[in-house]
């Protein structure tokens, strides 16, 4: 399946030009701060439109402005994980990772079956009794990925992924991501300033580009 956005996007005297194909593959979005990278992310999410222009993936066209086409987030099956892992408070671990599919309609009973077996693909397992306020970094964001991967997604969005982690968690949870994403064959967009994270887990580029006239422009510039 392949992601493909084709537009612009304006945020107040902010403009972003995108040009990109994505297939089912990993691909780092780079580029200097406040240059638009996530704002590419929220596009693909449906969390910002575009203005101009059209996004799709696969068959389905997602934003189409000129024939007044948009479909809202929550059915896009678009999975994202923010640079805080964003964790509700007042459910424990597996109940967090069951959220999406009980907000689907899945039975209680069912949904924590399944966000068992996530948290177990993940080694998290024993997290599930857990409140958030009692995990580390790591941990966290271990639960967080289990609730992006519950339901398979049509595509993943990581924003700057793992932010918040030291040096050691921060290698373990690059690990446990990049096999978590090679089980996928869905396009997969990770923000990041890490040459490590693009060695480890990406296999194209998407560079985010300041222009002289403030504009920005995104485009694939590897494969």
């Amino acid at each position: 399946m392949t992601l493909l956005v084709e537009g612009t996007v304006v945020r107040g005297g902010f403009v972003l030009d995108a040009n990109l194909m994505v297939g089912a593959q990993t691909v780092a979005v780079t580029g200097d701060n406040g240059s638009g990278k996530t704002t590419l992310l929220r596009v693909v999410a449906g969390l910002e439109r575009l203005q101009s222009g059209r996004m799709s993936l696969g068959e389905t066209v997602f934003d189409e402005p000129s024939v007044r086409t948009f479909v809202p987030p929550r059915t896009r099956s678009a999975s994202m994980i923010f640079q805080d892992a964003l964790l509700l408070p007042f459910l424990n671990a597996i109940d967090n990772v069951a959220f999406p599919l009980r907000r689907a309609g899945v039975p209680a009973d069912v949904a924590r079956d399944a966000a068992s077996a996530a948290l177990d693909r993940l080694g998290a397992g024993p997290l599930g009794p857990r409140d958030p306020s009692t995990l580390s970094g790591g941990e966290a964001r271990r639960v967080a990925l289990a609730r992006a991967l519950v339901r398979t997604p049509a595509v993943v969005l990581l924003d700057e992924p793992f932010t918040a982690l030291d040096r050691r968690s921060r290698a373990e949870f690059r690990s446990l991501l990049a096999d978590a994403l090679h089980s996928l064959t869905v396009p997969a967009l990770v923000v990041t300033h890490d040459d490590a994270d693009v060695e480890a887990l990406c296999r194209g580029e998407i560079r985010v580009i300041r222009t002289g006239d403030g504009r920005s422009t995104a485009a694939d510039s590897a494969a």
